[in-house]
């Protein structure tokens, strides 16, 4: 009779133990539960990211590949160069804000001001022609205005994408005006533009690339492009 007492006691402190023993496993799987599902989330959103930032790139790519065949069916680029004309692919004139899909706003004259002088306000003659590391042409520096510009529907619903490209004209020039195509055959940029597309895509995915045009005319049939350099724009 005096044993169950102690035995009584010692019943509920294996009771006990199990208790915390349980709890701490519920603990731990919960933490290893919720370690999954933020890991499956994080892997969901990187692949969404990179599928956006893709899309984005096809985009200028393709925006890049229809302004330059645009582009060499036209005889004279000077207006081009200088502004004055812009591609039948555009949503109106190339002042004033525009509103991607995903609310963000951009201004076309912002994207050619950075692209000149790599800041948004507007850019003047001399910082135009500041050599630095990305313009060492100085009066040759691309001159770069909005040609093409407006959404594309390359993202799928919901997901359009505002594509702009800008033109200028090819720094190998030596005859210090980037407002006109250089004269042939002595000047070495005659013939060539360069054409810089960015993509605004969903998820703030933004891609750019930049490449070298040449207008190759063929005896039989009509003048076509043909591309000479390209590279992305980071």
């Amino acid at each position: 009779m005096s044993c169950l007492a102690p035995c009584r006691r010692d019943a509920d402190g294996a009771g006990g133990s199990v208790l915390v023993i349980v709890l701490m496993g519920m603990l731990v799987l919960s933490a290893v539960t919720l370690a999954a599902v933020l890991l499956a989330t994080a892997d969901t959103l990187a692949a969404s990211n990179q599928r956006d930032a893709r899309v984005a790139l096809y985009s200028a790519e393709f925006s890049v590949e229809r302004a330059a065949s645009e582009l060499v069916g036209r005889a004279d680029w000077d207006a081009v160069l200088s502004g004055a004309a812009t591609s039948a692919f555009v949503d109106g004139p190339p002042s004033g804000p525009r509103v991607l899909a995903d609310g963000r706003t951009i201004h076309l004259e912002q994207i050619a001001n950075l692209a000149n002088c790599g800041a948004a306000a507007s850019c003047s003659a001399a910082s135009r022609e500041a050599v630095t590391e990305d313009r060492p042409w100085r009066l040759n520096n691309p001159h770069w205005h909005p040609f093409s510009y407006g959404f594309t529907n390359a993202g799928g619903p919901g997901g359009a994408i505002y594509v702009v490209v800008l033109v200028a004209d090819d720094p190998s020039e030596n005859d210090a005006d980037p407002d006109r195509d250089g004269v042939a055959p002595g000047n070495p940029g005659a013939g060539i533009l360069l054409l810089r597309g960015e993509a605004f895509g969903p998820g703030a995915s933004r891609r750019s690339i930049e490449v070298t045009v040449a207008r190759v005319s063929y005896a039989s049939g009509p003048a076509a492009a043909r591309f000479l350099s390209w590279r992305e724009v980071r």
